[in-house]
């Protein structure tokens, strides 16, 4: 699948800091949009069509961190930074999903080892989305009686079953069925039946992904 490089956010209200994370990752070939507290952040970036991360300081002016990656949820991998001995925060933060929680002063190699990860994950979570986009674009093609042939064909229901519970003609049935395989673009019911299975796995994964992703690496 093909997209444009991806994109690493930087949130942190030291200037300093925050334009030499930024030189630093533009360094390693990664564009960069930095901002300097939650607000801006959450006013300025839009979900870009690419896979992205966050760099991220705990502490902020405005929003925290923990408060900021509430918000987001599992929107995008985040990689914490901290000038404190923030023991109990890390740990909250890494089981909310974070992808790395990083001291200051961040040693270089650290946080570009990091943000590979961060990266390898957003990948999986962009790809995952754009699927379950497509197959989402699919089915909002079909009227709500398509819809409902759909959920009696993928359940096994023959075409005179469908008819008699919707209580139209098996011809009616059969036309509705044509132009569902159609719009959903297979050519036979188990491709259909898996068409649906994917969407349902892909909607609950991406809620999922971050934190299982977290949890095994």
């Amino acid at each position: 699948m093909g997209y444009s490089e991806p994109v690493v956010f930087v949130v942190d209200d030291d200037d300093s800091e925050r334009t030499a994370l930024a030189r630093l990752i533009r360094s390693a070939g990664h564009r960069v949009e930095a901002f300097a507290t939650a607000r801006e952040f959450l006013a300025a970036a839009h979900a870009p069509a690419c896979p992205s991360c966050l760099v991220l300081d705990i502490h902020l002016p405005d929003i925290s961190g923990l408060q900021l990656q509430h918000e987001l949820g599992d929107a995008l991998p985040i990689i914490f930074i901290t000038g404190y001995d923030d023991t109990a925060i890390a740990v909250h933060a890494m089981k909310a999903g974070a992808s790395d929680f990083l001291a200051k002063p961040v040693r270089d190699t650290d946080l570009l080892s990091a943000l590979e990860q961060a990266l390898g994950r957003a990948r999986v979570l962009y790809a995952s989305r754009c699927e379950r986009d497509a197959l989402r674009g699919r089915f909002d093609r079909l009227t709500p009686r398509e819809r409902d042939v759909l959920e009696l064909v993928a359940t096994g229901y023959l075409n005179k079953q469908i008819a008699r519970e919707l209580g139209t003609a098996v011809q009616t049935i059969k036309a509705h069925r044509a132009r569902v395989m159609t719009k959903m673009e297979v050519t036979s019911l188990a491709q259909l039946v898996h068409v649906i299975d994917r969407m349902d796995t892909l909607s609950s994964a991406d809620r999922r992904l971050s934190w299982q992703m977290c949890q095994t690496a």
